[in-house]
């Protein structure tokens, strides 16, 4: 498995070079699955797969101005982040018994 998944998008746009790049609604893939990575089919979605294109490329690409609109997948984001950057509740050294 690739270190970062790929993108896939409800549609895409070409650069001058002829490359695609993703637009409209974005989500992250793993190429060989048929499903996002927040558990969306691609099939019934219709989401076209752009497996040339990292999900953090896309994540850059948002940030650029010049670029057609991106909707990133906020689950997707947070399934990217690594689990100690994600937050969510921390447990303390004491476990035990909550009743006294």
């Amino acid at each position: 498995m690739a270190p970062t998944p790929a993108v896939a998008a409800s549609s895409s746009w070409r650069d001058d070079e002829g490359e695609r790049w993703p637009s409209g609604d974005v989500h992250a893939w793993w190429p060989g699955q048929n499903q996002t990575l927040c558990g969306v089919p691609l099939s019934r979605a219709r989401l076209g797969r752009l497996p040339g294109v990292l999900w953090v490329d896309a994540v850059w690409l948002q940030g650029t101005a010049d670029t057609p609109v991106m909707a990133m997948c906020p689950r997707c984001t947070a399934a990217t982040r690594p689990k100690r950057d994600r937050g969510g509740r921390r447990r303390s050294g004491v476990t035990g018994s909550p009743r006294p």
